[in-house]
This record gives C-alpha cells, structure tokens and sequence, in this order.
C-alpha cells in the first residue's frame, strides 16, 4: 500500500509543483510523479510515509485553487472488500467501533495500524463489496466526537488472486475474533481504559473556563489525557455544582483531574474566588463501605499518605435516583491528586471484586432476566439487519431475545410496563450466567441513554422481572417486609413481590427490581444469593449410616387459599 493516488489535481498543474509540495511537507517519495489528466500517482518508500502523506496532505493542501485529495491507490479489481478509516478519536472504545462498523455488513476482520498520528487508524475487511461500498459512502467524513473520519479503499489482495478462479473459496483474511476491549488510540498500552469513569463535582462559575472558548480548553485537556469527558451543564438546572464524568485509564483519568483543577485553581485568581475550591468525588454507594474501611482505617490511612482532610456525604442524601455519595478532598492540587489516586484505586477493586464475585466459583449457573426497554428503542438495539443485538450477544456471552408484542396488558399473571413510563414497552429476554447479565445489561442501560431515550437530566432506570420459586418468595420478602426493606437500603433500588400472583405452570413468581444500572445489579445479586441458599437448604443432609436422605424438603410450602 506505498503506491498513492493525487486527486482533484488541476489540469494547471505539473509534476514539478507535486514534487515541491512533498518536499516542502517533508514527504519522501520513492519514483517520479505520473501526471493524467485531473489526478496522479506517486510511489511512497514504505506504508507509514504513505500514511502520512495522507494524514497531512488530503483536503488539506491547495494546488491551482484546489484542495487535492490523496489516498491509497487500488486498482479496480482490487477495490473489493477492505477499507482504511482513519483519524479514529483516540478513546473511543472498541465495543462502539465494533458497533458501528457491524451497521454495514459483516465485519471479517478488523486490526489496527501503528501510525505516529495522535488519532487511530483500523483496516477493515468486510464479508461482501456492497457492504464494503455502502460503509465507505456512510462513514466518510462521517463526524465522531468533532473527529471527521476519513475512509478510503486499500487493496483487497483476496479479491485480486480470485478474479481468475471459479469457484473458489475466500483466502488470504483472518476470522474476526472476539470483541476487544480498550481503546484503538491507545494501541499497545498494558492498561486499558477502566470500566469504573472518575466522576467529580466542579463550581458552575468554573463551567465556562473549563470547556474555554468554542471548547479549546476542554479539547486540548482531552488529547492530552486521553480521555472521554463529559460536562453535565444541562443536569439540575440552577445547581451551585456540576459533574463531570471521565472515561480513561486509571492514568488517564488522574491527569484529567489533576488538569481540571488546576484550570480552576487558575480561574479564580483571575477572578478573585477566595473561597477554597475541594476535589469532589463520586463514587457510587456500593464502594463507599469498603473505601472507608473497617473504623475507617481505609480512609485515615489515605488522608495520612496524602496529606489530605477527606469527608463523605451522609446516607440520608441518597435516593433512588441519586445513589451516589460525594467524597470531599482537601489540600494543595498536588495532594488532592494523590488522594484521588488513592480514592479511586479503592473504589475500582471493589468494582472488580463485585464482578468477580458475581462469576461465583467454578461454572456459574444461567439466569434469566426480563429486562423492559421503551417499544420505541428497539429499532436501535436490534441495529440494522440484527446486527447491535448479535454483537452484544456475542460480546456479553448471553442469549438476548426481544418479544414481540408491545407490554400492554396488566393482570396478576402478566408482566406489566414499569410505573410512570411509557405503557408502550418491550421485553427483552436475557439468559446466561452473572457476568453474562452484567455486561448485557450494562450495554442495554447505555445504549438507551446514548440514543437519547432518557433525557440529559435523567437517570437511565429500568424495571427489570426475576422469577423465583413461589416458596421462596417469603424469603425474598422476610417477616414483616424486613428482607425486602434492607434490600432497598442496601442496593438504591425498588424491590416489589407483587401480592396475589398466581404462580405460573413451574410454580414460579416475579420479583420486580427497578432502578439505574447498578442499584438494579446488586438487587438481582442479593436475591440470586436468596435463592442460593433456599436451594441449599433443600439439599438433602447425608444421613450418617447412609441410610438415604430424610423425609421432607425441609421448607413449609405457604398454603394458597
């Protein structure tokens, strides 16, 4: 792929004023320039030059009052199946690439490219030409996080050694693995970037110098750090603080911290803020527990290694909406710095830990979960010819089906749309194992709010059914509604066993769990480990002689009436 095509040349031009803009650009190139009528070629030393030219010249470059265009050059025969997008924002993650490449066709294969660029680069093979074609008209100059994509054919080495053959099979491309994870941008990084995003609070007056004039600030902030950062100006309107979430590494999202505070610590001497300005962090309530400690040590530990005062919110400000709790640092920025490193090292390995725990020990059992989405989003989840929903299967390990109906009929022996949403919903059916669930789901809750089905001041919540024997769900509910009531404490989520069911043909009930993503995890976990133990009970116990097991399951049965 060193051989390049100049386009959009004027008929004004000749091969000595191509010759001079490679040698003004710095551009090496390996033969002479062949000029035709309105383009022309030029052979490059080796790929990477080829690429650069590419990256600094195409659309960018006038000859003759034109912008030229350059790209790869491939012959028709060979302008088959693969294609070359480039200038790929440097954070974006593979899951949202896999994504939107699989909306065109069959994506065979997918492997990125090592350029000196700060933007990612990926060659892409599709299974047939349309496709190949219908992603190159779609996505060329397609706009991704104010990043212009810029597609181009490369040559499809498969394509030109069948052209001769009949009947001959595919040859010469990789099977498409599985699904990565990480960033393209980031390309070799040991560390990928972390499932748990670093959320801070930062003073509305410190909004505008933070994002800076047309977004500079926050633009350059983002490159420098690698990072995906979102400013939530539009959340609660009229608030004395915003949050601002980060997507990076565990690094990365350090250095955006780091960079955040100091652009403030900057802004209000310029202002004359005297009021002291502390990292807020968020972190859910979840993690809270184990970031403090046993006695706190965890958290007294922390402030003494950084030199730092740290406090954290009361319970009471939780909500089932609001199940974040904020962790208050202050200091110098070099010791807030330090804390955050340490506040969120903390707040992962719980995250960690939570996911391992749900893998459980040795082959953990299927689950199935009916998880109700708005009828309207299910355009969006199937994506176009099945493909999102069969990409999210494969990358999560799950069985995921959606029915076909719309959920409108509500009665003791039907699943009923969650309070207060739109009547019109949709049930998605999701089986497979506790890591399964949770990455399907978590995709699920994202993919509503990416598109828009939540507005920007709403939490993504969910109502989501789990069946369970009927003679457990005294257990789930405990006497008096006390198991139930600290499940709700617990987890942020509502938990409902709805009175009166009519146990259905398995003698089975639903239990409704409603809330955000995380709150509806660890409710479904809770009551999973309910269920465990209520089988575990009806074990049989070995008698000592062996005399077989004894009479009885061992649970009372309620009695229906």
């Amino acid at each position: 792929m060193n051989k390049l095509y100049i386009g959009n040349v004027s008929e004004e031009a000749s091969a000595e004023d191509l010759e001079t803009i490679f040698e003004q650009w710095k551009i090496p190139h390996s033969g002479p320039f062949l000029i035709k009528t309105g383009y022309a070629f030029v052979d490059c030393p080796d790929e990477k030059i080829a690429m650069m030219a590419i990256d600094i010249l195409s659309g960018k470059v006038e000859l003759h009052g034109k912008l030229i265009e350059v790209e790869h050059s491939v012959p028709k025969r060979q302008r088959s199946c693969k294609l070359q997008i480039r200038n790929i924002p440097p954070h974006l993650q593979w899951e949202v690439l896999d994504g939107m490449l699989a909306q065109y066709g069959t994506v065979e294969n997918c492997e990125q490219v090592n350029t000196d660029t700060d933007t990612a680069v990926v060659n892409v093979r599709y299974g047939a030409k349309d496709q190949a074609r219908q992603a190159m008209e779609k996505l060329n100059g397609f706009l991704m996080e104010n990043f212009a994509l810029k597609v181009s054919y490369i040559p499809d080495e498969t394509a030109a050694a069948a052209a001769p053959t009949l009947g001959g099979g595919k040859r010469g491309f990789v099977p498409r693995g599985p699904l990565r994870s990480g960033s393209p941008g980031l390309g070799a990084r040991p560390k990928l970037q972390s499932d748990v995003p670093l959320r801070i609070l930062v003073p509305t007056q410190f909004v505008g110098a933070i994002i800076g004039k047309e977004g500079a600030t926050i633009r350059n902030v983002t490159k420098q750090t690698h990072s995906k950062i979102d400013i939530h100006r539009k959340e609660n309107a009229g608030a004395a603080e915003k949050p601002i979430t980060v997507h990076s590494t565990p690094e990365g999202c350090s250095n955006a911290c780091r960079t955040i505070m100091e652009i403030m610590q900057k802004e209000a001497l310029d202002t004359k803020f005297t009021e002291e300005i502390p990292l807020k962090i968020l972190a859910h309530n979840n993690f809270v527990g184990r970031l403090i400690g046993k006695e706190g040590r965890n958290l007294k530990k922390i402030e003494v290694d950084t030199e730092t005062k740290i406090t954290i919110s009361p319970l009471q400000d939780l909500t089932l909406y609001n199940p974040e709790r904020t962790i208050t640092v202050k200091g110098s920025i070099e010791a807030c710095s330090r804390a955050e490193e340490e506040v969120m090292k903390k707040v992962r390995e719980s995250y960690e830990n939570d996911v391992a725990a749900m893998n459980g020990q040795g082959q953990p059992e299927s689950e199935t979960v009916h998880l109700f989405i708005p009828a309207l989003a299910v355009g969006a989840l199937i994506g176009k010819q099945g493909q999102h929903i069969k990409q999210l299967s494969r990358y999560a390990g799950a069985s995921i089906k959606i029915s076909a109906d719309e959920v409108r009929v509500v009665d003791a022996n039907q699943v009923a749309p969650p309070d207060g949403m739109d009547a019109k919903q949709r049930m998605v059916i999701i089986a497979g194992p506790p890591e399964a669930q949770f990455k399907a789901q978590g995709r699920i809750f994202g993919k509503l709010k990416e598109e828009n089905f939540f507005g920007p001041k709403e939490e993504v919540k969910l109502e989501a059914h789990i069946k369970v024997p009927s003679f457990a769900a005294g257990r789930v509910i405990g006497k008096g509604g006390k198991t139930v009531n600290e499940l709700q404490n617990l987890t942020s989520a509502e938990v409902v066993v709805p009175r009166d069911q009519t146990p259905d043909e398995n003698d089975q009930v639903i239990v409704k769990i409603t809330g955000h993503f995380y709150a509806s995890q660890l409710a479904q976990r809770k009551i999973q480990e309910i269920l465990s133990h209520v089988r575990r009970q009806q074990q049989p116990k070995p008698s000592p002689r062996g005399e077989g097991p004894p009479r009885g399951d061992g649970l009372a049965r309620p009695s229906r009436k």
